[in-house]
């Protein structure tokens, strides 16, 4: 994620830039001319967006607070394959003449800057990060994808009756026609231990704290209650010229991008309480939701929180599949704890009763807060385009399916359904 400031006067014509290199409202032209992101293989999604927060009012609900004014942001954000590192590189020699311009428009940036350089001082961690399946490549998705389109064309001439021998019969069909599937690479005897102490390291952090938490608890619980109480809700609709903007931006895919910034409540408190939250599901994401869900939600291919400004705001990016509507019901009706705990220090969110109970509940106040924080992504790419999650799992068991020699009766007409 590459944060930089916008010069104040090149706000507008840098989103008149951003929107030449789409071919639909907010969707990138894979083969546009300044970034063409169809010719680096290792990025699945990838988003240009202004973050120009409209909700920075909000903070006047604290007026013992001093809030020092933030500026209007252009972020590019990428999920790659490989490290950010090597993807940076392999940008600026690719399409740096095409960054330079659009960054021309940043802070600090001219004609003499080393692009390079300047995008890795800007390049910023993610605090917490969600990947739908861990270790799946872009290659991997397409091979796999055309896996199934191979098998459902070679499967109407095929003469077998037995699940059995239709598998067999695909198999050597396809594998006589040439085609080649990338070996999924495997754990080291490094990564499996590096898994083993990342996954103990929260419970391990919690043992020792142990003693303080316990003490801790009920100060805790009261000062969180206080602050509920008192903390103001600020959930007015949001102008409908601003959705239907948004809306055009949104559903030339299965899968759409959602983009938002808001301010944190002020207070130490509330900064280490959203530091533990983000900390802790970030653990999670790395550890226990790593091949297909988060929680109960199966929708979501990326998402990252990032704190930014000295954890005065923090930017959320998630490409999820579905309508926003849906993409808000399913996470209201699944896991409404989950968005309680993550969102509810920010200004303005609904209710909560100790981080978890209220507050996403109240359907139309969380939809009200969603949609104000929510800012149009000005550029969007996927790789993969009219492939949802469900899709990509299901490519991956026709995969495992076929890679296997043999399969009896019951567990082949479960492949073959699949197809």
């Amino acid at each position: 994620m590459i944060l930089a400031p916008v010069r104040r006067d090149r706000v507008n014509a840098l989103r008149h830039l951003l929107g030449s290199l789409n071919s639909l409202p907010g969707t990138a032209n894979p083969q546009n001319d300044l970034v063409p992101f169809g010719r680096f293989d290792n990025i699945h999604v990838a988003r240009f967006v202004i973050l120009d927060d409209q909700t920075l009012d909000d903070r006047r609900a604290y007026p013992e607070a001093r809030f020092p004014e933030e500026k209007i942001c252009l972020a590019f954000i990428a999920d790659c394959d490989g490290s950010s590192a090597a993807l940076l590189q392999r940008l600026a020699v690719e399409a740096g003449d095409g960054l330079r311009l659009i960054f021309r428009h940043c802070e600090e940036m001219d004609d003499t800057t080393d692009l390079l350089a300047w995008m890795q001082r800007r390049d910023i961690a993610p605090t917490t990060y969600y990947v739908n399946w861990v270790g799946r490549t872009v290659r991997q998705v397409h091979e796999e994808a055309q896996l199934h389109a191979s098998l459902q064309a070679v499967l109407p001439r095929l003469m077998e009756t037995s699940p059995t021998q239709v598998h067999r019969a695909l198999r050597e069909a396809l594998l006589a026609s040439g085609l080649k599937l990338t070996p999924i690479a495997g754990k080291n005897f490094l990564d499996i231990l590096r898994l083993i102490c990342g996954l103990l390291s929260l419970p391990l952090i919690l043992l020792i704290l142990s003693p303080l938490l316990i003490l801790g608890a009920l100060p805790f619980l009261v000062i969180l209650r206080q602050k509920e109480i008192s903390d103001p809700i600020i959930t007015p609709r949001v102008d409908a010229a601003r959705i239907r903007d948004m809306s055009a931006r949104e559903e030339h895919d299965v899968t759409n991008p959602f983009s938002a910034i808001g301010s944190l409540k002020p207070g130490a408190f509330r900064r280490y309480l959203t530091r533990a939250i983000l900390y802790t599901v970030n653990w999670s994401t790395a550890y226990i939701y790593t091949q297909g869900r988060l929680a109960r939600v199966g929708t979501i291919h990326f998402a990252r929180w990032v704190l930014i400004d000295d954890d005065r705001r923090v930017v959320f990016a998630s490409n999820y599949d579905g309508s926003l509507e849906s993409y808000m019901d399913d996470f209201i009706n699944k896991v409404a704890f989950g968005l309680n705990l993550v969102f509810s220090n920010g200004i303005g969110y609904p209710a909560t009763d100790f981080l978890i109970s209220g507050g996403a509940s109240r359907e139309h106040e969380f939809k009200n807060f969603l949609r104000r924080h929510q800012v149009p992504t000005d550029v969007w790419y996927k790789a993969y385009p009219g492939l949802t999650t469900r899709d990509l799992a299901r490519n991956a068991r026709i995969r495992a399916g076929f890679e296997r020699d043999y399969l009896g009766e019951d567990d082949a007409r479960r492949w073959l359904a699949e197809i």
